[in-house]
């Protein structure tokens, strides 16, 4: 199992920590992972407005709303696994959910130091709630988890903590209240047991998954006519912004909320069943959720499919209510929080960190590309260009141009076509197994092929006339943030004589980050006498 390695981890973190910036304020970690739940349901992307999420929105004027946040898969399993091990997950097999049954790579996975096994190991307490999916609810603790509950329904759960904050023997819980409240009351009880020392919380709520289930007292904060799996939907989600503010209280109560980073990410796409019919009952089809404006749904690489809600905060750190649009993924998550618990760099990892993009010490992407492969579909995000290839279907899109996908590229871009289609079989080339069509299943399924044949290639009959929602995916906002801009000055001016010096914007790093450091340096000293002035914020 990857425990046996967390005594080599705990030695590396403790001579990293004499070098390490972030030793001294090591700051706590909750990751909160929603499910099946489109881009469009959270009231601060502002594409609809039957949704309400004050909560959750809170979070996002209080940080970063990221337009181009995506997980690495369409489906629960494996956007689970690449969120928790910090890597693709095709690199050790776990391609969907049917390798959730595969001895062999669920093996590898347990092989895996993941996200908190290694905070473990560094010191953090490590707790999780709700839905799991990768493996038997009684070995989560295996996979660096000190307390669990995993509870993804209202049927019975497993948990060795209760929502008091005491240790019980590993068992079965049963009863209780409705699981999106319970697994809110568990992450909270967590928070006030180990509020004194650095801590990791993975909170995984299961909605708005089918089945839909949620109680009256949520669904009367819907009236009117709507389809009631929508309804449905929207009540669960309630539910969960209800968790999130309690968590929130409980964070605020001991003054812990300037040193935790908070990111709420979706698993994936909607399922919206391409027709989005109201089907009698809360059960197997559309979930309610909506991916508007972007195409598709969940088990597609398109952007439905992929591009999913992603908020971050870390109030005092980041500035509030920004809009970051360069592509980030649910990679990034364990590489920041790792570099913020001062261990060293592991070059297995495939994400990266985000805090000097949010601050703006750092300028431009976070990535070069971004890659994915599941099921007979492939595709390559690099800058605005996207590659798609399903079976034999070649597609080139221009995200930012056409975020939703609808124009076809690939024969009047051959050029650009044919270098992202490079980029992704050398990726793929290191994956388990290689290649884009090395899966025993290289042919998508025929569900696969309906949808393709629906979403792109034209079989699709718009009900309505297209709205035109391209400046909420692509919102124009200035080149400098103002509000990093005065964040970062405040922190390097520490003689607070209004100017900050390149000594003191450098702070004392090095590195390979230097020369782009030097870059960012020179845009804000506009007289260009090597001095950061307070009158030169924009």
């Amino acid at each position: 199992m990857g425990n046996r390695n967390q005594t080599l981890v705990g030695v590396l973190w403790i001579l990293s920590c004499a070098f390490s910036s972030f030793a001294t304020e090591r700051p706590n970690v909750i990751v909160l992972f929603t499910d099946d739940h489109g881009y469009a349901d959270l009231g601060c992307q502002g594409v609809l407005d039957d949704v309400s999420t004050p909560n959750i929105d809170s979070l996002a004027s209080g940080g970063v709303r990221m337009t181009n946040g995506y997980v690495t898969a369409p489906q629960c399993v494996p956007s689970r696994g690449g969120l928790l091990s910090g890597q693709y997950q095709n690199r050790f097999g776990l391609e969907s959910n049917p390798e959730l049954n595969s001895q062999a790579v669920m093996h590898r996975f347990s092989e895996l130091q993941t996200l908190p096994e290694r905070l473990q190991a560094a010191g953090y307490a490590t707790g999780m709630a709700g839905k799991w999916h990768l493996g038997a609810d009684d070995e989560i603790c295996a996979h660096g988890f000190d307390k669990a509950f995993f509870k993804h329904s209202n049927a019975p759960g497993f948990w060795n903590m209760n929502l008091q904050g005491v240790d019980v023997q590993p068992q079965k819980q049963s009863g209780g209240g409705y699981h999106l409240e319970m697994v809110s009351d568990f992450a909270c009880a967590f928070i006030e047991r180990y509020r004194s020392q650095p801590f990791f919380f993975y909170l995984a709520f299961r909605a708005p998954h089918v089945p839909l289930d949620a109680p009256q007292k949520y669904l009367n904060r819907f009236p009117g006519p709507m389809p009631e799996r929508r309804r449905q939907a929207l009540a669960m989600l309630s539910a969960v912004d209800d968790g999130v503010g309690r968590l929130l209280e409980t964070l605020r109560k001991h003054d812990l909320e300037r040193n935790t980073l908070i990111f709420l990410i979706g698993d994936n796409g909607a399922p919206l069943k391409i027709h989005k019919l109201d089907a009698p009952g809360g059960g197997p089809g559309w979930d309610g959720s909506l991916n508007d404006p972007l195409n598709g749904e969940k088990g597609m690489l398109t952007e439905g499919g992929i591009r999913t809600p992603f908020v971050v905060q870390w109030k005092g750190k980041i500035p509030g209510g920004q809009i970051y649009m360069h592509p980030v993924i649910s990679l990034d998550v364990a590489a920041t929080a790792l570099t913020l618990a001062g261990l060293p760099t592991d070059t297995n990892l495939d994400g990266v960190n985000l805090i000097p993009y949010l601050t703006g010490e750092l300028e431009g992407p976070p990535h070069e590309n971004l890659f994915w492969r599941w099921l007979g579909q492939a595709a390559v995000r690099k800058g605005n260009w996207k590659y798609l290839c399903g079976d034999s279907r070649e597609y080139l899109f221009d995200l930012v141009e056409d975020a939703e996908e609808t124009t076809n590229l690939f024969d009047k871009h051959p050029a650009i076509a044919s270098e992202l289609k490079r980029d992704l079989e050398t990726w793929a080339a290191t994956l388990s197994p290689p290649g884009i069509w090395a899966l025993k299943s290289e042919a998508m399924s025929k569900s696969g092929n309906q949808y393709f044949d629906w979403y792109l290639d034209g079989k699709r009959k718009e009900a309505t006339a297209k709205r035109d929602l391209s400046s909420v995916l692509n919102p124009v906002v200035p080149p400098s943030n103002q509000r990093a801009d005065a964040s970062i000055f405040k922190q390097r001016d520490k003689d607070a004589d209004g100017k900050v010096t390149w000594e003191e914007f450098l702070a004392g790093r090095s590195g390979d980050k230097l020369e782009a450091l030097k870059k960012v340096f020179s845009r804000r000293d506009k007289n260009s006498n090597g001095v950061w002035e307070k009158s030169e914020l924009d």
